[in-house]
């Protein structure tokens, strides 16, 4: 758990930045801030390199498929990972380990050696860093703050992730027309010292040794729990057809930018922040929230917001217009996967919380791959246009099948809730619908 802020930390910020008050989450957050804009000049600039290089939507695919398919197999050894062993020194290693692919990428760009497989060859490697530092860094939220704080800790985290998606794009597309990918895989790589300097500044309580127990069982453990637990099941589901069937039109941007809009590296730079500033416009509206009560509702609006939004995007002729439905594309995600978070972590308990984060790593990012795949094939027959406006039409129909179960998700979710608000102490928050109830009140009074 995490220590406890001081009366000093307590005051001075305002609500929506509440998290803040917590000096580990500060240096997360700096770090964070730094480190995810390299990662998104290093996305927009690895995009355009693939395509440049091969002029194939085939291979965008194939590149998000490398880059994601190892958190879809390895997230549940991640996550049993995670729970036995201290996430911070998980982190420390993790983020070491993802510069490399970076640096290397850099100097075959720099040289002009650089192929299409040699990129495919390094994202899947640092595909496979991911598969362990994901479920250790969803769960290592938890560890930074207080249970009532965890939902504007996730929110904020969301906020600087797409911060950077808007400023990261923007660099990286003016820096790819000007002086060409290599000095954004090499940013990028230099970007990760800074997240790790925040984690080695961090003071931390140690952490109770986990009980050994055989890898494998954990992690049925993990696949058992969720199985069984209809709301955290429902949430996983909905996340993971969002996942397979929406976000890919990420994939097929720059066939957008380039075939339709006629943009070129400065236009998938725009389109990618155009998206990044309803994400932010998400993150901001969702750290102003205290509590969870009626986030099983945002989830099926942003499912089919998401939805909504993709089709209106992918038959938009004009290049501002396809901007400006991204903004609603962004939002709608952010609010799905943020509010999925959320709900999860607030139901499961401590010694279970890496697992069921590996097991949201793998409906969010894991499922990426096979719709990166399936996007990119199905482009080549069907057209970007109407590939994209396909996996807009599965996500309102997920978000149909979500909301018409929600009534009773989110009585059994309430109960979910206040089970752990009593395990760990805490006074309980009742609501008296069957809204799953605000996660807390006022800060209060705990011992570390």
């Amino acid at each position: 758990m995490a220590s406890i802020p001081n009366a000093a930390e307590r005051s001075d910020l305002p609500t929506i930045l509440r998290a803040l008050r917590h000096r580990n989450y500060r240096l997360f957050f700096i770090g964070q801030l730094i480190s995810l804009t390299g990662t998104w000049m290093q996305t927009v600039a690895q995009a355009w390199l693939v395509y440049r290089l091969t002029g194939s939507s085939a291979w965008l695919g194939a590149i998000g498929f490398a880059s994601h398919i190892p958190v879809f197999l390895l997230a549940p050894v991640g996550g049993a990972f995670a729970d036995r062993h201290d996430r911070r020194r998980i982190l420390v290693a993790t983020q070491a380990g993802s510069m490399l692919p970076a640096y290397v990428l850099a100097a075959q760009t720099f040289t002009g050696a650089v192929q299409a497989w040699h990129v495919l060859a390094l994202t899947t490697l640092l595909g496979l860093v991911m598969a362990i530092d994901i479920p250790a860094r969803q769960a290592f939220l938890f560890d930074m703050v207080e249970r009532e704080d965890l939902l504007n800790a996730i929110a904020l985290n969301s906020s600087i992730v797409n911060g950077a998606r808007i400023i990261g794009p923007a660099i990286a597309g003016l820096l790819v027309a000007a002086i060409g990918e290599g000095w954004c895989f090499l940013l990028n790589g230099l970007s990760f010292l800074a997240v790790i300097a925040g984690l080695l500044a961090m003071r931390l309580p140690p952490r109770a040794p986990a009980r050994a127990e055989p890898a494998l069982r954990e992690i049925r453990e993990g696949f058992r729990y969720a199985a069984h637990t209809a709301p955290v099941r429902a949430l996983l589901l909905v996340v993971g057809l969002n996942s397979l069937m929406g976000l890919p039109y990420l994939v097929l941007l720059p066939v957008f930018a380039d075939q339709i809009h006629h943009g070129g590296p400065t236009g998938l730079g725009l389109l990618m922040g155009a998206s990044g500033v309803g994400a932010l416009a998400a993150a901001v509206t969702l750290a102003a929230r205290r509590g969870t009560r009626g986030l099983g509702r945002w989830v099926a609006f942003a499912s089919a917001g998401l939805g909504a939004s993709l089709i209106l995007f992918a038959f938009a002729r004009s290049f501002w217009l396809a901007a400006a439905f991204l903004v609603p594309v962004g939002f709608s995600t952010i609010v799905l996967m943020a509010a999925s978070n959320t709900l999860i972590q607030m139901m499961v308990p401590d010694r279970l919380r890496g697992r069921l984060m590996a097991l949201y790593s793998m409906m969010f990012i894991g499922m990426a791959p096979f719709g990166s795949l399936l996007a990119g094939l199905l482009a080549r027959y069907l057209g970007a246009p109407a590939t994209v406006a396909l996996g807009g039409a599965a996500c309102i129909a997920g978000a149909a099948l979500f909301g018409w179960h929600q009534p009773a998700l989110a009585a059994a979710g309430r109960q979910l809730i206040l089970a752990q608000q009593a395990a760990s102490g805490e006074p309980a928050a009742v609501g008296t619908t069957g809204e799953i109830p605000a996660a807390a009140g006022p800060p209060q009074q705990h011992t570390a």
